[in-house]
């Protein structure tokens, strides 16, 4: 048996010499290069927006001071220590209240009682109100006159606009008034609850109670109820 190698088998293994040879004689300083390329380029990603040691002193001030003003906006306490008001201000709660309907001074005072917080000065916001013309008392005390004349007497009304504070003057001339229409407001309340007169004492005594409890005065009752009609 020949050991002598055939010429083609003689060039593969110088080739393959070659290649072995190649893969121990590359420098190994090029692959460490690479790897740290690849090293500092996946530390920039994970820094994000920390600023680059590299980078001028101007532009990491920058960014300190853009850091600082987020830590601001993001802190909640208020300016002084003061917590901020939940819900609209006082007077806006009483411009509500008023474009509904009129309020006396001393009702609406209450109702904006419930609503103050520390520092909050009601009178002070009346008052105001009062000069521009949103507060009234004397227009509440039209109104409410106007909305009760026609189901109550001069007595119930009267009380009521002394609960809520009217003054006596206005509340003594507005009696007036009421009285002077006395009997025919009493009249129309009587005919739309009975519009007949009784035909017992049990049936006078009821309507007596129903047009007292209204606050008509007793003389105009009896006049009603016990038949004697002027006309």
């Amino acid at each position: 048996m020949s050991w002598k190698s055939s010429p083609a088998s003689a060039d593969r293994l110088r080739a393959k010499l070659d290649d072995e040879f190649e893969t121990v004689a590359k420098p190994q300083g090029l692959r460490r290069t690479s790897d740290a390329r690849r090293e500092s380029a996946a530390s920039r990603e994970h820094a994000g927006s920390e600023p680059d040691a590299a980078a001028p002193e101007g532009e990491a001030s920058q960014w300190q001071r853009s850091s600082e003003q987020r830590s601001a906006k993001r802190a909640s306490p208020a300016a002084n220590g003061k917590s901020e008001r939940k819900g609209p201000s006082l007077k806006m709660r009483a411009v509500g209240y008023l474009s509904r309907r009129e309020h006396a001074r001393e009702e609406l005072s209450r109702k904006l009682a419930a609503y103050a917080e520390e520092g909050d000065d009601v009178e002070a916001v009346l008052d105001t109100l009062e000069k521009e013309g949103w507060l009234s008392t004397e227009r509440f005390a039209q109104s409410l006159v106007h909305r009760r004349s026609s189901r109550q007497g001069a007595s119930r009304i009267v009380q009521e606009l002394r609960q809520h504070g009217v003054d006596d003057n206005q509340v003594a001339e507005l009696r007036d008034q009421l009285r002077a229409t006395e009997y025919d407001r009493a009249l129309e309340v009587w005919k739309k609850k009975f519009d007949a007169k009784p035909q017992d004492r049990a049936a006078y005594a009821k309507q007596v109670r129903f047009l007292a409890s209204r606050g008509f005065a007793h003389d105009v009752i009896r006049r009603i109820v016990g038949g004697e009609d002027e006309d």
